[in-house]
């Protein structure tokens, strides 16, 4: 088997940061800390730079089956491994939505073969699929999507019997979407009153807005609480939100959140710049709502950390308000982007180790994936902070070709990405040929 020793790092796990060696024998790590080398062990000296568990992102839309023209599972994830991004757990609002439980399978099929990360998909829930939540387990997917907020097809769940009996009934967790629709079409249709199809896009975080985002995350809440779901909320984007969780260790939540790092990253002033290329899913709101959900994080009222990555044409984007679709591609940068603001002192290092690769895989129960311990998973990425990287065109990965991001240089660079024992991306290089496995889970959570 292949035997690779990491020497001279600064281990950033479990609350603790520590320099020591790492040997890795085949996919698993095998010690931490000093001793005997293998005669045939590869040595890969850090000189220092920071050695991290691989990022496991929770909330990615990578578009296959259906929409490749915006991206595909081989050249998302390809981005992934290039931002140290090792596992990802992607939605099922495809073409045709992954529904049922062959849809996920076949999807499976399709990162079998392509994907350059680990992968886990979600069920999607619908007003008519109940009988296949209740029969989905961990051999089948990762968690139930339910949009409780405008959404593709018919995969908005607004039926409110159903909606208790998806929470009632569902045996793996629940991720939800929480916007409330009557409220958003309500405001869409005032917008629209006011300035026909030239809605500007600042009115994006008021036709979403805040109390819009409340009323369906207190519902979540409420139904999670009645029937004592393993919630997950996603991409929370108000400060207000953060008055319907708790805080404390993840292992002693039945109801936890999620922040995209858009919305730890831009403010509604960011709108007058970029415009649409920002549109998102909940709205990316005010600096307000961002600064209080930065200390969110760190108060473990939040979570974890994702992206949401969801890539779009940019000639899609280019169009009016209402036809322009939502979504930033964002995985690439994701740790990029926290690293910078631990530059500027918002977060240290081993909270964002905490909240984007130990919690999603305690609050998924990812089997042996998320940490840095003997008999684990040899999935990390090492960093250089001292390092910068500019984002622009050329440098994204993303098959849609742009960032928001662009022009921007970020303090901190990928050195070097580890997933499954094997160096796959090394200096600004992808080293290796589709190589991500399926994630197991348990039903520990």
């Amino acid at each position: 088997m292949k035997k690779l020793l990491l020497t001279n790092g600064r281990i950033v796990n479990e609350r603790n940061i520590v320099e020591t060696d790492v040997l890795i024998v085949g996919d698993r790590i095998e010690r931490i800390g000093a001793g005997p080398v293998p005669a045939d062990a590869e040595t890969l000296d850090l000189a220092g730079q920071y050695v991290l568990p691989g990022l496991i992102d929770d909330q990615v839309h990578l578009r296959e089956p259906g929409l490749t023209h915006k991206a595909t599972i081989a050249s998302e994830s390809r981005a992934a491994i290039c931002g140290g991004v090792t596992s990802y757990l992607d939605m099922p609002n495809n073409a045709p939505p992954a529904t049922d439980r062959a849809a996920v399978a076949s999807k499976k099929e399709i990162a079998a073969r392509s994907s350059y990360a680990n992968y886990g998909f979600y069920l999607g829930a619908t007003n008519t699929n109940l009988e296949e939540i209740r029969r989905a387990t961990v051999a089948d997917a990762c968690g139930i999507k339910v949009f409780m907020g405008a959404s593709t097809g018919n995969m908005l769940v607004d039926d409110e019997a159903t909606l208790h009996a998806i929470f009632a009934d569902a045996r793996l967790p629940i991720a939800t979407h929480c916007e409330d629709t009557p409220m958003i079409k309500a405001a869409e249709k005032q917008a629209f009153a006011d300035y026909g199809e030239d809605v500007p896009i600042a009115e994006h975080a008021r036709i979403r807005s805040a109390e819009a985002c409340w009323k369906s995350s207190s519902l979540a809440v409420s139904l999670a609480q009645q029937h004592g779901t393993r919630l997950h909320i996603l991409h929370l984007s108000t400060a207000r939100e953060l008055e319907l969780f708790e805080p404390g260790p993840i292992d002693a939540k039945r109801i936890t959140a999620e922040v995209c790092v858009h919305h730890l990253w831009f403010d509604q002033s960011d709108y007058a710049e970029l415009g649409t290329r920002i549109k998102c899913n909940p709205a990316i709101k005010t600096a307000e709502d961002r600064i209080g959900l930065l200390a969110g994080v760190n108060a473990d009222i939040i979570d974890v950390i994702a992206t949401d990555h969801a890539p779009h044409t940019l000639d899609e984007k280019r169009r009016k308000y209402f036809e322009a679709p939502a979504g930033l591609p964002l995985v690439q940068h994701s740790l990029l982007m926290l690293l910078e603001q631990h530059r500027r002192g918002a977060f240290s290092l081993e909270t964002i180790v905490q909240k984007t690769a130990h919690n999603p895989a305690t609050l998924f129960g990812i089997e042996a994936r998320g940490f840095i311990r003997e008999g684990y998973f040899a999935d990390m990425v090492v960093v250089n902070l001292d390092g910068q990287t500019t984002v622009t065109s050329e440098q994204v990965q993303y098959k849609c070709g742009w960032s928001p991001l662009e022009g921007q240089t970020l303090r901190g660079s990928v050195q070097t990405t580890i997933l499954n024992g094997r160096v796959v991306f090394d200096h600004g290089n992808v080293v290796e040929q589709p190589a991500g496995r399926q994630l197991e889970f348990s039903a520990s959570y």
